[in-house]
């Protein structure tokens, strides 16, 4: 079969190479074409562009591309009209995906949503909208399946890739020895985001935060997509220093973490490191969020279990101060991730989204 796959950012780029994996194990004809990233590219088939070219985060960052994004969506759905695939996946990225849904549906492809868009929390009308262009929605938090019965859909609960991505994470026993730091120390974990904008927001208010902890030392996790200059202000400091990459590795062995929202703090409660969940937004996308957004978390830990598990920091509570008493709260008590666990579960998504997909 052939399978057309759209990610736009870094971690749908990560689940969906997993799902191609378990796609091509099944299914020995697999062929792929792709709108993602170097875990999809590693897998094989043809990358069509680069989730780096789409990563446009906010709405007052979103608007100002628009006519970038409108060009990118005529090339894809040009693109699928010449290829004719089997079936189009879909994962996440709700934006420019239901775009090419629509086009998709009216176009006679068969529509897979791996990874709903997150419609539960603001508009959810919207979900009316999704059913209408998507013949399959593969969910990976176990709410969503409540959820869209609202609506009289019966969507399917695959498990969440992130459980299965954890556990195939080998650890490395040599990891402190290799980058010289002291094991019985232990270190805290820097997770500020895998976009520009996340970044340079959030690093400015960590600095203070490092240096109260001057007997601590601190590995910001960093991805390569972003440029190393954006890091430096924090890895100038004598005890912190920047691992491009290795976030698997870093929360693998750290005690704490400080984490930007996203699927990085489901990543972060998974591997058991006690965490504070920190956020900003520009002042008009945050204003306009806030009006928009009718869930009462924003972390993945907190919304799965429906209560705040893990402390969110958010734009004017994200401070110095704040951070800091946070952060020491949770070196000194840890956090519990039973019933997190517990909600999950232990399906391998990519296992169970590619047996539905080829059901």
């Amino acid at each position: 079969m052939k399978y057309y796959l759209i990610a736009g950012e870094r971690s749908g780029d990560l689940h969906a190479s997993n799902l191609m994996k378990a796609l091509k194990a099944k299914d020995e004809q697999a062929e792929f074409r792709f709108w993602g990233g170097d875990y999809m590219h590693a897998v094989g088939g043809t990358q069509v562009v680069h989730y780096n070219q789409l990563a446009f985060m906010g709405f007052m960052e979103v608007v100002q591309n628009l006519f970038t994004i409108a060009r990118f969506i005529k090339q894809c759905k040009n693109d699928i009209q010449n290829w004719q695939p089997d079936v189009l996946i879909l994962v996440d990225y709700a934006g420019f995906n239901l775009k090419i849904a629509d086009f998709a549906k009216k176009g006679g492809f068969r529509v897979v949503y791996y990874i709903s868009p997150k419609v539960w929390a603001w508009n959810q009308n919207r979900a009316y909208k999704i059913k209408n262009r998507v013949d399959k929605m593969l969910c990976i938090l176990p709410f969503e399946v409540a959820f869209y019965k609202k609506f009289d859909w019966d969507v399917e609960y695959v498990g969440n890739p992130v459980v299965e991505a954890v556990k195939a994470h080998k650890k490395d026993n040599t990891f402190f020895t290799t980058n010289n730091l002291n094991e019985e120390k232990g270190i805290i974990a820097i997770l500020p985001g895998s976009r520009k904008q996340e970044v340079t927001r959030i690093l400015p208010t960590l600095i203070p935060v490092i240096k109260n902890f001057s007997d601590q030392y601190f590995i910001i996790a960093g991805v390569d997509n972003l440029p190393s200059e954006l890091y430096h202000a924090v890895t100038d400091l004598p005890n912190a220093s920047l691992l491009v990459d290795k976030t698997y590795d870093v929360l693998a062995n750290a005690k704490a973490a400080i984490v930007c929202s996203g699927t990085a703090t489901l990543e972060t409660a998974i591997f058991n490191v006690p965490q504070v969940i920190v956020y900003k937004a520009g002042a008009i996308s945050y204003y306009i969020a806030k009006w928009l957004i009718k869930v009462k978390y924003i972390g993945l830990a907190n919304l799965i279990v429906n209560e705040e598990l893990v402390k969110e920091l958010i734009q004017g509570d994200c401070t110095t101060k704040n951070i800091t008493a946070e952060l020491q709260h949770i070196l000194t008590h840890g956090t519990d991730y039973k019933e997190l666990n517990k909600a999950i579960g232990n399906l391998i998504a990519s296992e169970e989204a590619a047996k539905r997909i080829l059901g």
